[in-house]
């Protein structure tokens, strides 16, 4: 409940991932785009490899859950 990134930290991941919300919800930012992304349970997005993005919030009540897939 409640995780973030850390204060100027940006993921930059070498590999793709695949990642969808399981139960909670959560907001995402990446830094090539103006707005935050909102996600709740069933919402998924892709990730290309070395695209900037971090965790801007998720729901302080309810445990976020992902699951993640990180291909090449």
């Amino acid at each position: 409940c409640g995780q973030s990134s850390p204060p100027g930290f940006w993921y930059d991941q070498t590999q793709f991932e695949w990642v969808i919300v399981l139960s909670g919800r959560a907001r995402l930012r990446f830094e090539d785009e103006a707005a935050n992304r909102d996600l709740k349970p069933g919402d998924f997005v892709e990730i290309d490899a070395h695209r900037r993005h971090r965790v801007e919030w998720t729901d302080p009540d309810v445990p976020t859950v992902w699951l993640a897939i990180h291909y090449n």
